[in-house]
């Protein structure tokens, strides 16, 4: 069986667009397999909030990034992209977390251009054409070292303006140099948050194929990589609490799930503990606990 990378790659190779399934933990990564998804995806935003309660503003770290990714990409079959922020601060550091996202199972990452810390209150600014192709460069060096396909998304940022909370001028001229630049320098595709009115000048300049999106779906892309679901869980969970806390009762609450027990593999362990207790002269029952 291909690699993971290998798969993804041959899904954007296909020219039909996709979209990668939002994903944030083992179980939502299981949902996105179950419902049909061709691959997912995990956003830092999506993966910081979730687990760890911290924002995605140059606090979080790729160690934790890599360990949450490695917990999705192992319980599923399709392939996981995963937001890498900027991976790290140096080259060193961009071939060193390269190489584990690549041992974890992790079929791709997006890497983008703008200044630590970003999405913050510092005017930041982002890194230059260089540096940023120094990471791409890195970063594309590791995969060959690991014999292993993995697809490099190039996020360019330039289009993310400070208004808007981002790095970038707002200059099409220069994100479309960057593009290229990091084209150049191995990306196999560009992504440009966050406004979809901005996609076709991109796809015009660069070809379906190179251009991905987020948060909305443009079918002259390769590929959406879909996030925010965790907000939807959060909010249903903040809910249902306040809920309790003030009358004793959930009434808006929803236990009936019945694909819970197969998305958990719950049959399988079944299965076997029923199994061992035949063979050993034990006592099984028909059920088991909801």
């Amino acid at each position: 069986m291909p690699d993971k990378g290998a798969i993804l790659r041959a899904l954007i190779e296909k020219g039909e667009h996709f979209v990668c399934g939002d994903t944030y933990s083992a179980i939502t990564g299981k949902i996105a397999e179950f419902v049909g998804y061709p691959a997912a995806y995990l956003g830092g935003h999506a993966c910081s909030a979730f687990h760890y309660a911290v924002p995605d503003n140059g606090v979080y770290s790729q160690v934790e990034q890599i360990e949450q990714a490695s917990r999705i990409a192992n319980v599923m079959n399709i392939p996981l992209i995963a937001d890498a922020d900027t991976l790290g601060e140096t080259v060193a550091d961009a071939y060193h977390y390269t190489r584990r996202y690549i041992q974890q199972g992790i079929a791709g990452f997006h890497v983008e251009d703008e200044r630590n810390p970003k999405h913050s209150k510092l005017v930041n600014g982002l890194w230059s054409i260089a540096d940023q192709q120094a990471r791409i460069d890195a970063a594309r060096r590791a995969q060959r070292d690991s014999g292993q396909d993995f697809v490099i998304i190039a996020r360019c940022d330039e289009l993310y303006t400070s208004e808007m909370g981002g790095g970038g001028s707002g200059s099409m001229d220069e994100a479309i140099k960057r593009g290229h630049a990091y084209l150049e320098a191995g990306a196999d595709v560009l992504f440009y948050p966050p406004r979809p009115d901005w996609v076709p000048a991109l796809v015009k300049e660069f070809g379906r194929e190179l251009v991905s999106t987020m948060g909305f779906t443009l079918p002259d892309t390769a590929f959406n990589m879909l996030t925010g679901g965790w907000v939807t869980a959060a909010a249903n969970h903040l809910k249902l609490m306040r809920e309790f806390k003030e009358t004793g009762t959930m009434p808006s609450a929803n236990f009936a799930f019945p694909e819970k027990y197969e998305l958990i593999d719950h049959p399988l362990y079944d299965g076997l503990i029923e199994e061992w207790a035949d063979k050993t002269g034990r006592q099984s029952r028909p059920n088991h606990a909801p």
